[in-house]
């Protein structure tokens, strides 16, 4: 029998179907954990550790215990009402987890779990805004807690993260998540154990789960053998935006991308809805020319349905691409390519880079390239979706007296600058792609990264080794990693302008 643990729930979440591959794909088709992953590892390693070093309260430790010593120790602990327990374990039927934390609450002198994450508690959470409960950290506290019920040892239906910046999260498992008093994370919790239970009892794994493309397979370890059998199935996860959830409900009347192409959309609208739960009208027309597109194979060729006449076109552009940090919350890389006259020749890479890991040095590069673009006002600066716009955002509220915040929107809009992703290419044009990246775009125009790693994921592992080490050589890898990137935008709008319009 497998035991039913946190870890599953969450990767239930991600991806139902990696709980079946880790049950029984045949480990030698499994990939190797990217460095990034590994990384991420050794990050909440580390967190868990400094927190514990510096909680300055007094705990019982377990963690050099393994299995059912492990386990043994916490019952007992448990039983003489230990106030503090670390690296707990306990398992009841088919449950099985293993808390960072168990405490009892003097109130009642049960116990409530607590887990310790290396991010944010919630998501979106900044220091003046407790953001939304994380539903993948939620069912992990409510398979503790469901532990403790079990057990008669639960002071109640809630538990803690402790996050990286040691602030101390409340997941009340009975809260109404939106304004639907079902949706809470205990009835998520339910209904993801029983998924979990349901793939895990099928014969072989086989007829529960399905491989469907998302931008979480790029860091799986079963990203290749799953990738094979979706283009084997042309299944419809190939288009873009097409996710598991929108497939699973068109899935019983186009099988393939090839049955979508060949429908006609009319049949299947009913006024402002459509037969397909969770797919509108004008989604399942996108679809089905994103399908026709797919379809057309080696004459597909990608175009625009809404002309770019509005799209500037001054003599001097700026492509702009920022590197940064999450795990150190830092902004460490300010990337520009400068193109003139339209000359792709004579274009320049321009960088500001921190010199080192500290506010001081992101708060010296981040003034300099706000300087730079402030020397540059009459070109148009294109960058790829929201995210260089957020962390100026971010970056101007955390080192005030170089701009505002009112500046930096003003920076980041029509007609100063242009989100190529979201103003361009995901609202007016459609490519025989998998997905809108600025990567998978470039490439299809024939453009090559210098690395033969070239991702967001792989350059944060770079930049963890050369903030521990200093290696010039990592810092020129990113700098490359980064001009390539900024190069890449200007390969896909100078595609764009040249498309023709289909209506």
């Amino acid at each position: 029998m497998h035991a039913i643990t946190p870890s599953l729930l969450y990767n239930h979440l991600t991806c139902p179907h990696r709980v079946t591959m880790d049950a029984f794909a045949d480990p030698a088709l499994r990939g190797e954990p990217s460095p990034f992953i590994q990384l991420l590892w050794e990050r909440g390693s580390a967190v868990e550790r400094d927190t514990m070093s510096g909680l300055g309260q007094p705990f019982l430790d377990l963690s050099g215990l393994h299995r059912n010593e492990k386990e043994a120790a916490t019952r007992a602990a448990l039983a003489r009402g230990e106030p503090l327990i670390y690296s707990g374990r306990l398992s009841v039927d088919d449950l099985l987890g293993e808390p960072d934390l168990l405490r009892r609450e003097p109130s009642s002198g049960l116990y409530i779990a607590i887990d310790i994450k290396s991010g944010a508690g919630s998501e979106g959470a900044d220091d003046e805004d407790d953001g939304t409960l994380k539903k993948k950290y939620g069912v992990q506290i409510a398979l503790y807690t469901d532990l403790l019920r079990r057990l008669d040892l639960s002071a109640g239906d809630y538990g803690f993260i402790w996050d990286v910046r040691g602030r101390e999260t409340r997941y009340d498992l009975h809260e109404p998540l939106t304004r639907d008093p079902a949706n809470t994370l205990w009835n998520l919790y339910l209904n993801t154990r029983l998924a979990v239970q349901t793939a895990l009892a099928a014969p072989g794994g086989q007829g529960v789960t399905t491989p469907a493309a998302a931008s979480v397979c790029k860091q799986c370890v079963w990203r290749k053998v799953c990738l094979e059998q979706i283009l084997q199935a042309n299944d419809l996860t190939l288009l873009p935006e097409l996710g598991r959830a929108k497939r699973d409900s068109m899935i019983s009347q186009f099988p393939t991308v090839a049955d979508l192409a060949a429908s006609e959309p009319a049949r299947f609208i009913r006024g402002k809805k459509t037969d397909f739960p969770g797919v509108g009208p004008s989604t399942l027309r996108k679809f089905h020319a994103r399908a026709r597109l797919r379809s057309a194979g080696a004459a597909a060729r990608p175009y625009l349905t809404a002309p770019v006449d509005s799209v500037p076109k001054p003599a001097t552009e700026v492509y702009f691409d920022i590197e940064d940090d999450p795990m150190r919350d830092l902004v460490y890389l300010h990337g520009f390519i400068v193109r003139e006259g339209g000359n792709n020749r004579s274009e320049r890479y321009e960088a500001f880079w921190a010199q080192d890991v500290t506010e001081a040095a992101e708060r010296d590069a981040f003034a300099s390239a706000w300087h730079f673009m402030q020397q540059h006002r009459d070109a148009l600066i294109v960058y790829y979706s929201k995210h260089e716009r957020t962390k100026y955002r971010k970056l101007a509220e955390k080192h005030p007296g170089i701009c505002t915040v009112t500046e930096v929107d003003a920076l980041f809009s029509l007609p100063r600058s242009l989100d190529l992703y979201h103003d361009v290419v995901r609202g007016g044009s459609e490519w025989p792609t998998m997905d809108f990246s600025v990567k998978t775009l470039a490439k299809y125009l024939g453009f090559a990264w210098r690395d033969t790693d070239p991702s967001g994921a792989a350059s944060i592992e770079w930049y963890d080794r050369w903030a521990k080490a200093h290696d010039p050589a990592l810092k020129q890898r990113l700098l490359d990693y980064n001009e390539d990137d900024c190069r890449a935008m200007r390969v896909v709008l100078d595609a764009v302008r040249g498309m023709e319009v289909r209506s």
